[in-house]
């Protein structure tokens, strides 16, 4: 029988809620720093398998969370189109040549580059009881495009947003391209072993709504509708980052099994607006995951009771910080395994 994190992404409203938190296998676990410190830099760790398949298990042994979340970075995509990346001590990841000032068509593939990514999936599920969901990943387009077109993050993504504007055709093909190999990339973890997979769209909220349709609900609906021709039975989570009251849209228009939202969203809210039915995931605030005290239980609460009617996957609204507590993951851990709807 799949575990309760599957089934719940195929829309089972059981009694109890599957747990598992995003970025969960990361610097906040004594393990992980130990392990980082041996391997050297984060990329030499995300492409040695067996070190990368062992953060991914990490977490699963310590708190026994129902999904496995694959453990990468979503700027592997644009590296294994051609641009170069690396992460920078205090700064972030940086990939050139910025695309902004140099050509799409200039980048040479170098697709070899994702196949170390798929022997992480095959040790991790290969050590995973059946109970638990190996979950892979992908950035949708909209946020790698913002990386490979200014090279680097930024708050409001002001370089792609112009660029986009300046030179739409030219963006589109960007964008384009990021689908295709997103869409191989998802179905190779597929083909793995991974038995969900999530779209993270970290910088989607930047986006007025026109530009939201073109830009993060056509690409998303792209791969999703490719992904499910190939593998109709894996469940596709869409996590639109900061959209808003645009999520309803994405919802509808993407084709995705459930949703993910942050934390800036009402529960109630979504509860009654979503989709009848709709799976969804999250949004307790990863800052009072840090706080702790009284108010998380409150809050965790909140969350459990505002989706007590539809499928839910209890989750964070975006990624636990690397100076969370252990005692507060347990505290909330122990929270949801003990609620019943």
């Amino acid at each position: 029988m799949p575990g309760l994190l599957l089934r719940t992404l195929r829309g089972e409203n059981a009694d109890q809620r599957p747990i598992w938190l995003m970025r969960q296998a990361g610097r906040y676990l004594p393990e992980y720093r130990a392990l980082r410190a041996e391997k050297g830099g984060f990329l030499a760790l995300v492409y040695d398998s067996a070190a990368a398949a062992e953060v991914t298990l990490q977490p699963i042994r310590r708190f026994g969370f129902d999904g496995a979340i694959l453990f990468s970075d979503i700027l592997i995509v644009p590296y294994a189109m051609g641009q170069n990346l690396e992460f920078l001590a205090g700064e972030g990841p940086r990939m050139s040549p910025r695309l902004v000032d140099h050509a799409l068509n200039g980048l040479q593939a170098v697709p070899e580059r994702l196949f170390p990514i798929y022997e992480t999936v095959r040790q991790v599920k290969a050590q995973l009881g059946s109970d638990r969901t190996m979950l892979g990943f992908a950035g949708s387009p909209w946020t790698i495009a913002t990386y490979m077109v200014a090279g680097e993050g930024s708050r409001d993504q002001h370089d792609t947003r112009a660029y986009a504007y300046r030179d739409p055709s030219a963006f589109a093909a960007i964008i384009d391209a990021i689908v295709g190999v997103t869409v191989g990339y998802l179905c190779g973890q597929i083909e793995a072993g991974a038995e969900a997979i999530q779209l993270f769209d970290s910088w989607a909220g930047s986006l007025a709504p026109r530009e939201f349709e073109k830009w993060v609900i056509a690409p998303n609906a792209a791969i999703v509708k490719a992904v499910k021709a190939r593998h109709p039975h894996v469940p596709i989570i869409g996590f639109p980052k900061g959209a808003g009251e645009k999520l309803i849209a994405y919802a509808r228009e993407t084709g995705v099994d459930a949703l993910g939202i942050d934390e800036t969203i009402d529960p109630v809210w979504a509860a009654r607006e979503l989709p009848v039915g709709m799976p969804v995931q999250g949004n307790l605030d990863p800052l009072l995951l840090l706080a702790g005290g009284d108010e998380l239980d409150a809050g965790t609460t909140r969350v459990l009771e505002a989706f007590a009617d539809r499928p839910h996957v209890f989750n964070l609204g975006h990624g636990i910080g690397q100076t969370t507590p252990i005692a507060h993951v347990e505290q909330v851990l122990a929270l949801v395994r003990a609620w019943r709807r």
